[in-house]
């Protein structure tokens, strides 16, 4: 039987979701729930990660101070895990202070083709003797080569591990094989998979990546993610183990919680409008559907002409600033 090892992104994929206003109340009863639950890593922070609270993308409720000692208090079984962002979040202002606090597991983040950016991050880290795995963000806009040439990158800097996320929400089953096919055959350290819903494939790509030798596979409940949501923990976890795959994870609470974060947390699950569909067909982040909606509405343009547009430019989670300019262009 092969072991599953979950990271829990709800209180951070989540955020997004929220506009980053996910409050210290609800990250407390959260925790709490994880830690009975016997979930691994629970990742907690603004939608992107440390240091990520800004006018531009996005204000957070609370300050990581605060968010990530709250978390520390309420998870003494399971892992606290945090989101960094090279470029965004800094050593000295961010990743020291997530260190002080008890963060157990850093995940460092790079787009797909941009590895080398992670260099300081995961050395810094590594010195530090902490656990740190590399992430690798939109990688539907990498092939397979540059997607294996950048996870040897973060390898060699010191990461244990190595995610590919399908931010875009973008994959059918043969991406998944290929790709982690792929990266098992180049890497010695374990491979992970983040999925998105847009086109209904979570569940079933995460498990595709698992039979094909991923152990790390994130989920958020009931899919709390951005856009059409993540891939939801509550379904993932039977289905994995009637594949014969095992998360030590105590189903009952999961299920039970399932409902109760209606109560506290989620005030509606993600699900899949047009909108999402066409992001993911496009290849854009899943998190720029409000921004996208907004734009077109702004400028009286049917959302699906500014979909198709930003998909042709290739704009990237961070780029949110430049759909509002983009759709003004169009409407000219």
């Amino acid at each position: 039987m092969n072991k599953i090892i979950i990271t829990d992104s709800s209180l951070r994929d989540g955020n997004h979701s929220v506009k980053h206003s996910i409050s210290l109340k609800s990250i407390k009863k959260y925790c709490q729930f994880a830690d009975a639950a016997n979930i691994p890593i629970v990742e907690v922070g603004h939608g992107n990660g440390l240091g990520a609270s800004s006018i531009l993308i996005g204000q957070s409720r609370h300050s990581d101070k605060e968010i990530l000692t709250t978390a520390r208090k309420y998870l003494t079984n399971s892992k606290l895990g945090v989101h960094i962002i090279p470029g965004i979040a800094t050593i000295n202002k961010d990743i020291i202070q997530a260190i002080d606090i008890g963060v157990d597991v850093f995940r460092v983040a790079t787009h797909c083709t941009e590895a080398t950016v992670s260099k300081s991050h995961i050395e810094f880290l590594k010195n530090k003797n902490k656990s740190v795995i590399g992430v690798l963000m939109m990688t539907a806009l990498a092939s397979v080569s540059e997607l294996v040439t950048n996870a040897k990158i973060m390898e060699e800097y010191g990461a244990e591990g190595l995610i590919i996320m399908d931010s875009t929400g973008s994959y059918l089953p043969f991406d998944v094989v290929e790709r982690i096919k792929a990266l098992k055959e180049a890497l010695s350290i374990k491979i992970g998979f983040h999925a998105h819903n847009n086109l209904g494939l979570s569940v079933y790509n995460s498990i595709v990546a698992a039979q094909n030798g991923a152990e790390y596979i994130d989920a958020c409940m009931r899919g709390f993610g951005a856009g059409a949501g993540n891939t939801p923990l509550e379904v993932l976890i039977p289905v994995l183990e009637k594949y014969d795959f095992k998360t030590q994870i105590d189903y009952e609470l999961t299920i039970k919680e399932a409902d109760n974060v209606m109560n506290y947390l989620i005030e509606e699950p993600p699900h899949i409008s047009p909108v999402n569909i066409l992001t993911g067909l496009n290849t854009l982040f899943s998190g720029f559907e409000k921004p996208i909606i907004n734009a077109a509405k702004m400028n009286n343009l049917e959302y699906s002409s500014l979909i198709f547009e930003l998909g042709n430019r290739k704009l990237v989670a961070g780029q949110e600033d430049l759909i509002l300019e983009i759709a003004s262009k169009m409407k000219k």
